[in-house]
């Protein structure tokens, strides 16, 4: 049997917890300012923890963002790093390919003749169609082109000769000591069934110091 102390507990919660629920009933969602205590406690409490985590991720989001853009970065450092580690550990091989190239533009640069040579190296193209007892018809040095590191200059040629000569002089021709090349060949069945070669030769030379001076004077105009 309970006792009176046991009884009195229990209505006391019964009245409490039919309290409470007293005060949730007919609210109305448009006038909280007229809602009992208990639920008006709840509702700030409710808004104000919702509010907390609004601006809590929204604060978070600006950071979110930091770290996208710094593990980018991160990425793209790394890249950076192993491309760098990759080319110090070949450092070695690239010195001795540079080495390499160096001596072989050194080589290339011997066979250009400077302009005071000019004269010699078309007398040596000329002397090799004589030598393979061809006949000039046409030997006319056009006009001198000016590269950025070198001059170039083209030059008229009409031979006539047998088939095998015209061959030993183009063979004669790669030869020289100097860079000289056949461009736009035109080969046509001539009198006596000999063969007549119409081509280009092209030679290069360097630069005397007129002409790099002249051509680094519009670059320091433009710089100004």
């Amino acid at each position: 049997m309970a006792t009176p102390s046991k009884k009195a507990r229990s209505l006391d919660f019964a009245a409490l917890q039919a309290q409470v629920a007293a005060q949730f009933r007919n609210l109305h969602p448009s006038d909280p300012s007229q809602w009992p205590p208990l639920p008006r406690v709840l509702l700030l409490a409710f808004v104000a923890v919702a509010v907390l985590a609004v601006a809590w991720f929204a604060y978070l989001s600006s950071f979110e963002d930091e770290l996208v853009a710094e593990q980018n970065k991160e990425a793209e450092l790394r890249q950076a790093y192993e491309t760098r580690l990759v080319k110090a550990v070949n450092l070695d091989a690239l010195k001795k390919q540079r080495e390499q190239i160096q001596q072989y533009v050194t080589q290339l640069e011997r066979q250009l003749p400077s302009k005071a040579e000019m004269a010699a190296l078309l007398s040596d193209v000329n002397q090799a169609g004589l030598g393979r007892s061809l006949q000039f018809d046409l030997f006319r040095p056009g006009q001198v082109v000016v590269r950025p590191y070198y001059a170039e200059l083209p030059i008229a040629l009409r031979v006539t000769g047998r088939f095998h000569d015209i061959g030993a002089f183009a063979a004669d021709v790669a030869n020289l000591s100097r860079i000289v090349t056949l461009n736009n060949i035109a080969i046509v069945p001539a009198r006596d069934g000999t063969l007549t070669m119409d081509a280009t030769a092209r030679t290069f030379r360097y630069l005397d110091a007129d002409e790099i001076a002249a051509q680094k004077a519009p670059a320091k105009g433009a710089g100004k």
